[in-house]
């Protein structure tokens, strides 16, 4: 099969090769999958970069979408042929989707719906698990107005589109270009802040004089003084990132206002908290009720512009590879 591989850590050009490598079988409990869709995320870059490899050579990506091509012992045969979404595809394993055949257990293989695309499909592992997530924890967001930091990125984007189908009362988004906020608002946010222009908080303090009640944060080491700031008394900071490694967070505000931080990690998920979030996602997708912001669909040989793109942040939505024909 036709993989993409990194041995060491390194510039995208000096390190991800392109070329055959056997393909996987599946193992008792696994599917075989025939990948239609690689989804690329900043992890995947981070990784790259940075986190020193664990396994001689590795496949990147967590994020898929494909057919089941084979089944292994254990599984149910009917499920060959299956369109499916994947999650977790390269975590803690040397082999993630950027191939054309992935091997992994088969709960991470769900249903696609017919009316979702594959590219659509590589989208949801990383991007919408992580924001639905930080909605539903803590008790949900119905009735509350929300926060979501960095409101045009992948995982923005969908966080304002699930706050609105989980009836948040008003949905704030931060971003940083005209461009950005119009694609926020077309997301559903009722109003969408540029940070490098706005006093984000003296504009959120005027429509929400108490507070927003949930934040979604991206980046909780430059975010944290203003999440502080404008969030209501027992209100509650799902964070998911941060773009260094510490952050700081001011003792008095926090506590006077009962201020509760939730910190998570979408490949670390429950079983229940996964299983209520898939089964939430698909859903909607038979429902027709999402969108997915797919900007850009690159060949696997173009991996390593894959990967400067993400790095860089120079596209509005979610960049997939083409790795089959559908």
């Amino acid at each position: 099969m036709q993989a993409a591989w990194w041995e060491r850590n390194g510039p995208a050009r000096e390190v991800l090769e392109l070329g055959e490598m056997p393909t996987p079988q599946p193992a008792p409990g696994e599917v075989l999958v025939r990948v239609m869709a690689s989804g690329v995320n900043p992890s995947d870059v981070k990784s790259r970069i940075g986190r020193a490899p664990a396994f001689p050579r590795i496949i990147p990506h967590s994020d898929g979408a494909g057919v089941i091509a084979a089944v292994g012992p254990g599984v149910d045969p009917v499920r060959a042929g299956e369109r499916v979404w994947l999650w977790n595809g390269q975590w803690q394993r040397a082999h993630g989707t950027a191939a054309e055949f992935i091997a992994l257990p088969a709960a991470q293989a769900v249903p696609l719906p017919a009316n979702t695309s594959f590219e659509a499909g590589a989208c949801l592992g990383i991007p919408a698990l992580t924001a639905l997530h930080g909605l539903l924890t803590d008790g949900g967001i119905a009735g509350q107005a929300v926060l979501v930091q960095g409101g045009a990125g992948a995982v923005g984007h969908y966080a304002i589109q699930f706050a609105r189908l989980l009836g948040a009362r008003r949905i704030i988004a931060t971003v940083s270009s005209a461009a950005k906020a119009e694609h926020a608002r077309a997301a559903g946010a009722d109003l969408a802040l540029n940070y490098r222009e706005d006093d984000v908080a003296a504009r959120i303090r005027a429509v929400e004089p108490a507070g927003v009640e949930r934040i979604i944060e991206v980046d909780v080491a430059g975010n944290a003084a203003l999440d502080a700031a404008v969030l209501a008394h027992g209100g509650m900071i799902a964070v998911y990132g941060s773009n260094k490694p510490v952050a700081e967070l001011a003792f008095m505000p926090n506590i006077a206002r009962g201020i509760g931080w939730r910190f998570y990690i979408v490949y670390n998920l429950t079983a229940a908290e996964r299983a209520r979030s898939v089964a939430t996602l698909n859903a909607w997708m038979e429902a027709g009720l999402m969108r997915h912001a797919v900007a850009e669909t690159l060949p696997l040989s173009r991996i390593a512009d894959a990967h400067e793109a993400v790095e860089q942040g120079r596209l509005i939505g979610n960049l997939v590879l083409r790795i089959g024909d559908a």
